[in-house]
């Protein structure tokens, strides 16, 4: 898929179409980084991150800034809004993120606009805890590493 001004390059092209293909999962540069020098595509760090920025701001990525000290992550949601329209959890020790889709999201957006006269913005919000998986897992387990699963388990 060409940029919105017309110029496409090879290793724009490698980036998107990885993002697009792991679109059930929020990687970071650093995956990507990576996928390109596998690749044969040796970019620098600053190129990959203008691009995400880039689809980022156009909408295409959804971006989820991390914690300090940590690594931001982006997903590929194309067109659609689905991925704007609610919140989203991240498990502080594996770093796994869950999407909140479910019926719950309409009664808080329901609540926030009569009780508070407040329209709630979801789109790349996080609420941050320990999923089941880490809490019953012993505290000496290794960490998941990213690419992490965004499919829909809250």
């Amino acid at each position: 898929m060409p940029r919105s001004d017309g110029y496409n390059t090879k290793t724009r092209q490698l980036i998107l179409n990885y993002l697009m293909d792991n679109r059930e999962h929020a990687v970071s540069a650093a995956n990507i980084l990576e996928h390109l020098q596998n690749e044969g595509a040796a970019p620098s760090p600053t190129t990959v991150y203008r691009y995400l920025e880039r689809l980022a701001g156009e909408g295409r990525v959804m971006k989820y800034v991390a914690d300090k000290g940590e690594q931001a992550v982006f997903q590929y949601v194309g067109d659609s809004a689905h991925c704007r329209e609610h919140l989203h959890l991240k498990c502080v020790k594996c770093g796994q993120i869950y999407h909140l889709d479910c019926g719950f999201m309409d009664e808080v957006r329901a609540h926030l606009s009569a009780q508070h006269g407040f329209l709630l913005q979801c789109e790349g919000s996080m609420l941050y805890g320990t999923c089941s998986r880490c809490r019953q897992a012993p505290d000496d387990a290794p960490k998941v590493p990213f690419p992490v699963d965004t499919a829909k388990k809250a």
